[in-house]
């Protein structure tokens, strides 16, 4: 048991640090190659801190772990609303412009919708999942295309995304080693943590969808909760709120595309009953908070708080 604790731990740790020199490496890259602020904080920071979940369900699909992959993004999504904003709020009132994050909330809330019905049928397979990853192509196409050479306050938004990761200040061939590097980690940590998770799965009488959508979700958030509370931290309160509108959408139309893709993913009972319906309410929430105001108090990150540790309570009894 102590052991797998020793591999989860260091999983999560080899995940976010793999996370972080890839988004930086990343950027340094993009800023190099001359790509617009606008388009790194909009591709860059969405995929980047996306990237551990991709990594650990791609290799739980491949694994024969479909209960780990989908429960990673499903747990991610819930925990990135609940858990995460839940926190970054509590830290510090979130003040921001509905404006600027009106789109991709809309957005978030008809990708989970539509991966829903997607899966009404009780599988990902390869045809849904090539219907979202057309989604996530169509949704960056459309952000791209009405944001560029406008001020809309949702452009803004991501160029101040970009802007909230600073770019190291290496030359191109070290920049090339800390992303072989940072994809070498995400790799490696995901292996260690899928061996960790599943073994104390096995050891405690626990489903692997249930390790998935808690321990493993949460472990893939850490560069989430990062530039959330740091910008929350900033008082960027937009660029705290938006990275979670953005790493949702990645992880439910990108990751579960990507996996589905290769992989047929099959979809526990308790997800199809339980966990997607929770996902789906976490993004409603959020959604009417960010609508009917333009500030997330303490109070409503308490509520937040509160309503992921009781998603865990009921989830661990069922």
């Amino acid at each position: 048991m102590v052991m797998d604790l020793m591999l989860i731990a260091a999983g999560i740790v080899l995940l976010a640090s793999g996370g972080e020199l890839l988004i930086r490496g990343a950027l340094t890259l993009a800023q190099r190659l001359g790509i617009s602020p606008l388009l790194s904080g909009l591709v860059v920071v969405g995929f980047g801190t996306s990237a551990p979940e991709l990594v650990v369900s791609l290799d739980a699909a491949l694994s024969s772990r479909p209960d780990i992959a989908v429960g990673n993004v499903i747990g991610s999504n819930i925990g990135n609303i609940l858990l995460i904003l839940g926190v970054s709020a509590t830290i510090l009132p979130l003040v921001y412009q509905p404006m600027a994050l009106r789109r991709d909330a809309v957005a978030m809330l008809v990708a989970t919708v539509a991966v829903m019905l997607l899966a009404a049928g009780g599988t990902l397979g390869a045809v849904q999942g090539a219907v979202m990853l057309t989604g996530l192509a169509g949704y960056l196409i459309w952000a791209y295309t009405t944001e560029k050479g406008s001020q809309l306050p949702a452009g803004e938004l991501h160029a101040a995304e970009s802007a909230e990761m600073t770019p190291l200040p290496v030359g191109p061939g070290l920049t090339l080693v800390m992303l072989a590097v940072g994809l070498g980690l995400l790799i490696g940590g995901s292996r260690v943590l899928l061996t960790g998770a599943s073994s104390i799965a096995a050891e405690l009488g626990l489903s692997e969808a249930l390790i998935g959508l808690t321990l493993v979700a949460v472990g893939t958030s850490l560069p989430e909760l990062t530039v959330s509370v740091m910008a929350a931290i900033r008082r960027h309160a937009d660029v705290a709120i938006g990275n979670i509108l953005g790493s949702n959408i990645f992880n439910i139309l990108g990751i579960l595309g990507v996996s589905a893709l290769v992989q047929p993913l099959p979809l526990a009972s308790r997800m199809a009953w339980f966990d997607q319906w929770i996902m789906l309410g976490a993004a409603v929430l959020l959604t009417l908070f960010l609508v009917s105001g333009r500030r997330l108090s303490r109070l409503e990150g308490v509520v937040l708080l509160m309503g992921y540790g009781a998603y865990v309570a009921v989830g661990v009894t069922l």
